[in-house]
């Protein structure tokens, strides 16, 4: 039977948590902070119930000690105060959790059983160590062995001195920009300059001023010249991200760069040359976007004179636990979290189970969360995220049409009866969702209009169809 040490000066306490704990475990008092750390190094205790005030040290000095000689053991803090500056003290020092005097017996009897389980399960060897001694040289693309990534490897060695446009494929966050970084660091223009472009990230007129530049008084603000990213890169690589999202004028004149190394400034007569290596990267269907006339076929052909694509995540599952240690590893350092050891078995069997539908970015943006959350030195599926616990991907219910009105509670409700932890996320989509949806309705999916209505760029928006699986018809509908 697992078993709790209870140290408090209060001896209704100790009555209270020896009546309210003794189905669960075997309990043991203590009414000084002496007597308790005496019976701590004398027993095998799962978990420490702690008063803060005691008559002869500080709970916090007592906690610290206990750590020193298990810290393993979570600890449990009470407090007449549970909201002071000494519970929160207690919670950054690593502590489980804390409870509010006077004491209630289910919470009390609820925190109890899941510290015990926390325990257990820390007690287990870690599947992946937190210790990665390369994670400060390594980078995320290069960790895998899959046969995907094996390929993406030797593509980037074969081209990544040669002269030509690259065009680096695959969904969102798999690293298209790691890959760019990389062709530039292995080419012969790794000394000269790199910058990386985000073209869905900046309305039309403000993309065709970061690459080429303007003159003073070419449009409204433009108080001086500027010297655009094509200049500033001259003899280094320009990373054109999201490539996909420009509009007509701007493909036609990145065109003219890649075929003469020639343009001129927003508002400007004088020609200008730089000779800049282009490395672009999408995440959409460029030729389908041609075929609809939405992209320039000559330009594609262009930008595709090599083509690299990099493999979705759930495509690679064998490499998530490199990619575990590797983030984990970070993570520790970043976080001052020293006393992490890592992921227990059954939380790691969870997350290779998982799709990943945010591929390594997700899964980076996961592990960082549960290190900076944990306060044991073992993670467990406790402390993983509840779509990758449920073995799914957080995408919200369907919008259904006229549903917002009796749709949105009909949801919350849904997932208080789950005990969901993610509701405000999940309803902020599904408004996002049906807001997007309605939006596209009224312009006939017209998306710059859609994009200029709700405010974003067309590149977010285009970003929430795909992610909604918004169907662009003559009757929009949410798949």
């Amino acid at each position: 039977m697992p078993s709790v040490l209870v140290i408090d000066d209060d001896r209704s306490i100790l009555a209270l948590a020896q009546k309210t704990l003794s189905a669960i475990a075997d309990v043991e008092t203590a009414a000084t902070a002496a007597e308790g750390l005496d019976k701590l190094r004398g027993g095998d205790f799962d978990t420490v119930l702690l008063d803060i005030q005691l008559p002869d040290q500080n709970g916090l000095a007592v906690y610290c000690e206990i750590r020193e000689f298990d810290r393993r053991i979570p600890v449990v803090f009470m407090t007449i105060e549970a909201a002071s500056s000494t519970a929160i003290e207690a919670m950054q020092l690593g502590a489980f959790d804390y409870i509010g005097k006077p004491l209630s017996v289910e919470p009390l009897r609820d925190l109890i059983e899941k510290a015990i389980e926390q325990r257990q399960i820390s007690s287990v060897p870690v599947a992946i160590s937190a210790d990665d001694q390369s994670a400060d040289t390594a980078g995320e693309l290069f960790i895998g062995r899959a046969p995907a990534m094996l390929d993406v490897f030797k593509a980037i060695g074969k081209v990544s001195k040669q002269d030509v446009p690259i065009l680096i494929r695959g969904e969102s966050g798999t690293g298209k920009e790691l890959v760019a970084r990389a062709l530039y660091q292995y080419s012969h223009r790794g000394d000269e300059t790199f910058l990386a472009v985000n073209c869905a990230a900046l309305p039309d007129s403000l993309l065709e001023s970061e690459l080429f530049g303007h003159e003073k008084g070419s449009f409204t603000g433009a108080e001086s010249r500027r010297i655009g990213k094509f200049e500033q890169c001259n003899g280094g690589t320009l990373f054109l991200d999201e490539i996909g999202d420009m509009a007509a004028t701007v493909q036609a004149k990145v065109l003219r760069v890649l075929q003469e190394q020639r343009f001129e400034r927003v508002g400007g007569n004088k020609e200008l040359t730089t000779d800049c290596r282009i490395i672009a990267a999408t995440n959409r269907p460029l030729e389908q976007m041609v075929e609809d006339g939405e992209y320039r076929e000559d330009l594609l052909y262009r930008l595709n004179g090599v083509t690299i694509e990099l493999p979705p995540l759930r495509e690679r599952l064998s490499d998530v636990p490199a990619l575990i240690q590797f983030f984990m590893s970070q993570a520790k350092k970043e976080f001052n979290k020293p006393d992490l050891e890592g992921l227990s078995p059954e939380a790691v069997e969870l997350f290779k189970a998982y799709d990943w539908p945010g591929n390594v970015r997700q899964l980076r943006a996961v592990i960082r969360r549960c290190v900076l959350d944990t306060v044991m030195p073992v993670i467990t599926p406790d402390g993983l995220p509840v779509e990758v616990t449920k073995g799914r991907s957080s995408a919200v219910p369907v919008v259904r049409e006229n549903s917002a009105g009796a749709g949105l509670p009909e949801l919350v409700k849904r997932l208080l009866e789950e005990n969901s932890t993610d509701v405000y996320a999940q309803a902020n989509e599904y408004m996002e969702k049906y807001v997007i949806t309605e939006v596209l309705k009224s312009t006939d999916g017209n998306q710059s209009q859609a994009a200029e209505i709700l405010g974003i760029t067309r590149g977010k928006l285009r970003d929430r169809i795909s992610t909604y699986s918004i169907s662009l018809t003559s009757n929009v509908q949410v798949g």
